[in-house]
């Protein structure tokens, strides 16, 4: 079984910034990709930003040139530094894992909120 612990969530003003990051342990696996997703009242789970093992990123056009992700593969973490926030990120955020056996993993959310 695989844990994933994320912190950094909270309180921000539009234009501030917050660093989430998710710690992955458990048992042996093989990390895959890496990734945040948000989740906004009423609204669907979205992807925000991906990495794989490979250091192939992806993002969400919202949040590109505002949202860098990166990862410590020593560490099974990842990162998600968030720059010139807005309203519209208010969302609570998970960091998903995918293992190369194709077995996907949840952390518990974190929310963010951006006041205007």
């Amino acid at each position: 079984q695989v844990q994933l612990v994320e912190s950094g969530g909270g309180l921000v003003q539009a234009g501030g910034s917050l660093r989430l990051s998710c710690a992955a342990s458990g048992s042996m696996f093989k990390v895959n990709v890496m990734g945040w997703y948000r989740q906004a009242p009423g609204k669907q789970r979205e992807l925000v930003a991906a990495i794989s093992s490979l250091g192939r990123l992806n993002y969400a056009d919202s949040v590109k040139g505002r949202f860098t992700i990166s990862r410590d593969n020593a560490k099974n973490t990842v990162y998600l530094q968030m720059n010139s926030l807005k309203p519209e990120d208010t969302a609570v955020y998970y960091c998903a894992l995918t293992t190369l056996a194709a077995n996907d993993y949840w952390g518990q959310g974190t929310q963010v909120t951006v006041s205007s």
